[in-house]
């Protein structure tokens, strides 16, 4: 959440991967002479059949009839701001392999590469052609190596480029085989409406499907899926089968599972079934104007109280007070604050205080700042009588050291830390702490494709570094709200880029939070999919509160999609998520300077 202007957090892994092209440019090699036994494997390398066999991200690509290298049609692919029109395609290749990659291109900066080859990852561009000119590169695959992924694109701002008649000649892969019967499938988590399964992973698998009672009801990327929309109290019988290009496995043994009597499970605090979630700006002022938390409509059902900020950045003492009367004239007395806050906290409203937000950067580096941070927070606590703890911590307050690399077994002293310190407080203050966290995109959803510095370094090491937080206090998580704004492009469950604004990226963004995901790209490390009534879509509340607004139509475009699965445009979800939580958006106070439209949308949508 951001005091002024909105910041886009792209730069640094953006930044890396142009180092990291420019550096695999070096890579051009002379193809040798194909071997008797090698054929061409691209499927559709002259698009003669449009995109048939490509995945090209948002829209930039398309099969034009002008200009062409041969036959009739090419790859027209357009850049647009972060997007740099990339056009891919999965192939199936042979172990300790040699393979020729070429394809004729037409352009400024135009690439041709092969990632995933289990050796050395090869590109080759051009920075320059007016005419159509032949890019070619060679590589080897690892011993363990059965399919590589191919791809071109272009470069950021560049005009459009074209791409024809591409080739992957080398020895033929071996068929695909359907895989077999996953095995080791049990529960992870039980509620009254859903059940958290995994199984062991399945080799050559590309998918999953999830049967309740013989009828597919989920689909899965990784060895792990939530079933939601169940009856409390309700005995159920579940089992998985594998999928690929090949086919479907045989379903596993059934296992059954009994919903529990009770709501929620870890965190849910009783909160309202749809609950709306917004920023006060309590301790300073902006653009949008001060409001005083008893003019705070009872819409509103979580209030967090923007922010608690530490004195220095690695010290762990946290620091509240009600901004100033030089900087908002309107601000109520302490004790007022405090009046208002109990007043709220009778009609069943959760208040709390949320820690960092754009300039409140806070590094738990050692166990010293850890211990004054379960101090300083709990003091903030205990003065204003809040409800618990909002967890919002931006720019460089979380990022991975070099080598840690596993979510699920972090080693980084401020990820290590803030978990530690988290589950202090809970322990502290016991079942009705409420626990909320509103990270960015880029320390969540990018994880899918980046987590790290990565296992060769050069990414920026903030990217996908909530994602063990998130995991290892996910039992204590009342609501995770990431913030669908202020974002760069993100890759979703469909391999296609997602850019903010619409209910698509919404959906996409939402939809991976549910269904879990493999972090950067492992499929031996899926992240396990959150339960429904543990997330809500954060959004800006209007054009001026940050980049990415949402139009209340969009808003209920996405809601639509996600808990009825209506309205999905070209994404596909992996469930129908009958039990999200809500919405979050930044700010309260900007919802009253755009008029209440934000939270009165909320209302008419869900009938409040």
């Amino acid at each position: 959440m951001e005091r002024t202007g909105p910041t886009v957090r792209f730069s640094g892994l953006l930044a890396a991967a142009t180092a990291a092209v420019l550096a695999a440019g070096a890579l051009v090699a002379t193809a040798p002479a194909a071997g008797a036994a090698d054929v061409d494997l691209a499927r559709n390398g002259g698009f003669e059949s449009g995109l048939d066999g490509w995945s090209c991200t948002a829209a930039s690509g398309a099969a034009v009839s002008t200009p062409v290298h041969g036959g009739t049609k090419a790859l027209k692919a357009t850049p647009a701001g972060s997007d740099n029109a990339k056009c891919s395609q999965t192939i199936t290749v042979k172990p300790n392999s040699s393979y020729t990659l070429s394809a004729w291109v037409q352009g400024s900066y135009v690439y041709l590469g092969a990632s995933g080859t289990g050796t050395t990852d090869v590109s080759t561009w051009t920075q320059s052609s007016g005419a159509w000119k032949q890019l070619t590169t060679t590589f080897r695959t690892g011993p363990s190596t059965t399919s590589v992924s191919v791809y071109t694109h272009g470069w950021y701002g560049t005009p459009a480029h074209y791409v024809d008649d591409l080739t992957l000649v080398g020895p033929g892969g071996d068929p695909v085989v359907i895989p077999a019967v996953p095995a080791g499938l049990k529960t992870t988590a039980i509620t009254s409406s859903s059940v958290a399964l995994s199984w062991n992973a399945v080799s050559g698998a590309s998918g999953y499907n999830v049967y309740r009672g013989g009828t597919k009801v989920a689909t899965a990327t990784g060895p792990s899926a939530t079933v939601t929309g169940l009856t409390p109290s309700t005995a159920y019988s579940f089992q998985v089968s594998a999928t690929n290009a090949a086919g479907e496995s045989a379903k596993s043994t059934a296992i059954a599972a009994t919903t529990t009597a009770g709501g929620g499970g870890g965190g849910d605090t009783k909160l309202p079934a749809r609950a709306l979630v917004g920023y006060l700006h309590s301790s300073f002022a902006n653009g949008s104007g001060y409001t005083r938390m008893a003019d705070v409509p009872d819409s509103w059902d979580v209030i967090n109280l923007a922010f608690g900020e530490p004195t220095s950045v690695t010290s762990g003492d946290i620091r509240f007070s009600l901004c100033p009367v030089a900087e908002c004239p309107n601000v109520e007395s302490e004790a007022e604050f405090k009046a208002a806050i109990k007043a709220k906290q009778a009609a069943g409203k959760k208040v709390l205080i949320s820690i960092g937000g754009q300039n409140g950067q806070v590094q738990l580096a050692s166990t010293a700042a850890r211990d004054a941070f379960v101090t300083s927070v709990s003091k903030i606590i205990d003065t204003y009588g809040l409800d618990g703890l909002d967890i919002d911590f931006e720019g460089h307050s979380l990022s991975l050291n070099t080598g840690d690399t596993d979510f699920r077994s972090p080693t980084s002293p401020v990820i290590v830390n803030l978990i530690s310190a988290v589950k202090s407080l809970k322990a502290k203050y016991g079942s009705d702490f409420v626990l909320t966290m509103a990270p960015e995109t880029f320390f969540v959803q990018l994880g899918y494709q980046f987590y790290g510095s990565g296992p060769w370094g050069g990414q920026d090491p903030r990217a996908g570094a909530y994602l063990p937080v998130i995991h290892a206090l996910r039992d204590d998580l009342t609501l995770l709200h990431v913030q669908d704004y202020n974002s760069g492009p993100i890759m979703g469950l469909d391999n296609q880029y997602h850019s903010m604004g619409g209910a698509d990226f919404h959906i996409a963004m939402t939809d991976m939070l549910l269904a879990g995901f493999p972090v950067a790209g492992n499929t031996s490390r899926v992240f396990p999919g959150l339960r429904p009534e543990q997330v809500a879509i954060g959004l800006p509340a209007s054009t001026q509160a940050g980049n990415g607004h949402t139009t209340p139509a969009e808003v209920n475009k996405a809601l639509n999609c996600l808990i009825k699965k209506t309205d999905c445009g070209s994404y596909q979800t992996h469930g129908t998520w009958s039990d999200l939580r809500g919405l979050m958006t930044w700010s309260i106070n900007w919802d009253r300077f755009n008029n209440w439209e934000f939270s009165r949308n909320f209302d008419a949508y869900f009938g409040n």
